[in-house]
């Protein structure tokens, strides 16, 4: 079938169009991506702003538009956790489906982790034994860690980059005591989290997923041989601390120059970098390979799975 799905995340909401069989990796046929960057429409009660719900309606009604042209059969829509923790996301999902005729699932946290982990798992394969996997999206930090396609222990963390620049970073570039009051909070807030992943056997492979860390290993990374036809990218916490401070000087306009770096990631790579270095530190990881594979492949495997 020709499948939409559409991710409704903190900093875009982006359409993917693939065909899908089941049993085949899914093929990827168009794609459709607004920046949205919903942190900064978070009022201090929680709610999203109108201006924000404006943005989101834009952007959803142009993602449902460009999934009709694209002539899928099903769209799978869902949202994570800007909405998801809006003290008005009930109304903002109304409205989204009142107006554009999409009705969003929302994804908890540890959904996304064990999403993100089933995709993960596909591509790498059984014979990589055992996966500890990072996922840093606009909200949330996404842990899983096992040996099958269901993660012994998946945890969502509220360490993303856009609501640690928003909460952390006001400033650009940022100042070196801005940097360091989210260091130490990023610490903090994984000191418990790593707890429950003590008890499990050392991971066989360390994972990093999601476009930040796409982003991070394009920058401060290195490309090794793959199996087949496909190269690994490998991010060292080495490489990404010799780069966060120079990042952080650097004004977010300046660093789409660098390699990586994107102009819908730009504000909040700092952050990201930040977030990162301190959950590799937590679990004592020197290097993390990258996957191409997270949240929305693990979307369109789970409805193939149900197909068959």
């Amino acid at each position: 079938m020709r499948l939409g799905v559409l991710d409704v995340g903190s900093n875009t909401v982006h359409l993917l169009v693939v065909e899908a069989h089941p049993g085949a990796r899914p093929i990827p046929t168009a794609s459709h991506k607004s920046v949205l960057r919903l942190m900064r429409y978070l009022e201090p009660d929680g709610a999203i702003s109108a201006e924000g719900v404006t943005a989101i309606l834009t952007a959803v009604g142009g993602a449902a538009s460009a999934a009709r042209e694209a002539g899928i059969e099903e769209l799978l829509a869902f949202a994570t956790s800007a909405i998801r923790e809006a003290t008005n996301g009930e109304a903002v999902l109304d409205l989204v489906e009142r107006d554009t005729g999409v009705r969003l699932q929302v994804l908890s946290g540890d959904d996304e982790s064990r999403l993100t982990y089933l995709a993960v798992r596909r591509w790498y394969g059984w014979s990589a034994g055992r996966l500890l996997l990072f996922d840093i999206g606009g909200g949330s930090l996404e842990l899983a860690q096992g040996n099958d396609e269901v993660p012994d222990v998946a945890r969502s963390l509220p360490l993303g980059a856009g609501r640690s620049t928003i909460s952390f970073l006001p400033d650009d570039p940022p100042s070196p005591e801005q940097v360091a009051r989210l260091r130490a909070h990023a610490r903090a807030v994984l000191a418990e989290a790593v707890e429950p992943f003590k008890a499990l056997p050392a991971p066989n492979h360390v994972v990093g997923s999601s476009k930040t860390i796409r982003s991070l290993a394009r920058l401060a990374g290195s490309v090794e041989d793959g199996f087949g036809d496909t190269e690994r990218s490998i991010l060292t916490r080495d490489g990404l601390d010799d780069w966060t401070p120079r990042l952080a000087r650097i004004p977010a306009d300046a660093r789409p120059a660098l390699p990586g770096i994107t102009a819908d990631r730009t504000f909040q790579i700092v952050a990201g970098a930040v977030v990162l270095s301190e959950t590799m530190r937590a679990f004592g990881v020197d290097e993390l390979e990258v996957s191409p594979w997270a949240l929305r492949e693990g979307l369109i495997l789970r409805r193939l799975d149900r197909l068959t």
